[in-house]
């Protein structure tokens, strides 16, 4: 299976803004982008500042997103394929889809400190929907859709302790029990629900070319 094996924190300095790909570091002064040596871009010349053309500027945007979900690129054309045949605004339905994959829940719900945290957590299949277990990071949850942590894996060192656990801001499109550590999605979120910073009609124009 492919997967992306650039170092985490080169992502975010490669798009000069915080991915929060590592969770509680990126909130420390451990992360990149808070020392003044790597707040410029990885490589040799990545100390120079350089005017991007317009499709620079499309692709950084989509770069950006795509890192912030952690999806690879066939993954992420496909969705944005997906988004633009449903009917509404093509970068709104985009980041939707994004959203209610079930990796972006289990990471919105608290109960993992970043997406790539939760990503495993749904793989190693500690997951359920609705009382089923489900391994697959891209499946897209519905509304009214019961996300929990299963049984047997409560009993794991990582959920007894709370090593992943975290009282993040609850979008209002969730609803969140973590002494249970059950979630429920309440509604399809709409843009102004979406806190991730991305000009999304950079993106469709990106794919507009």
């Amino acid at each position: 299976m492919a997967r992306m094996t650039d170092s985490v924190c080169s992502q975010c300095r490669r798009e000069r803004v915080k991915l929060y790909l590592k969770g509680d570091r990126c909130y420390s002064s451990k992360c990149a982008l808070t020392r003044r040596s790597k707040r410029f871009a990885p490589g040799q010349h990545g100390e120079r500042q350089r005017k991007l053309s317009e499709y620079g500027v499309q692709l950084r945007e989509k770069q950006k997103l795509r890192r912030i979900y952690g999806l690879m690129e066939t993954q992420f054309s496909n969705t944005f394929v997906k988004a633009e045949r449903m009917k509404g605004i093509t970068g709104e339905t985009l980041l939707t889809l994004l959203e209610m994959r079930l990796d972006n829940v289990v990471y919105r719900l608290g109960f993992a400190k970043s997406r790539p945290q939760a990503r495993q957590l749904v793989t190693h299949g500690h997951i359920s929907v609705n009382g089923n277990k489900v391994d697959i990071p891209s499946y897209l949850v519905g509304v009214n859709d019961l996300i929990a942590v299963r049984d047997n894996s409560k009993d794991s060192k990582y959920f007894k302790a709370g090593l992943g656990i975290t009282q993040r801001s609850m979008p209002g499109w969730l609803s969140v029990d973590l002494d249970n550590l059950k979630g429920t999605i309440m509604q399809v979120p709409s843009r102004d629900m979406i806190d991730t910073d991305v000009k999304e009609h950079l993106i469709v124009e990106f794919y507009s070319r």
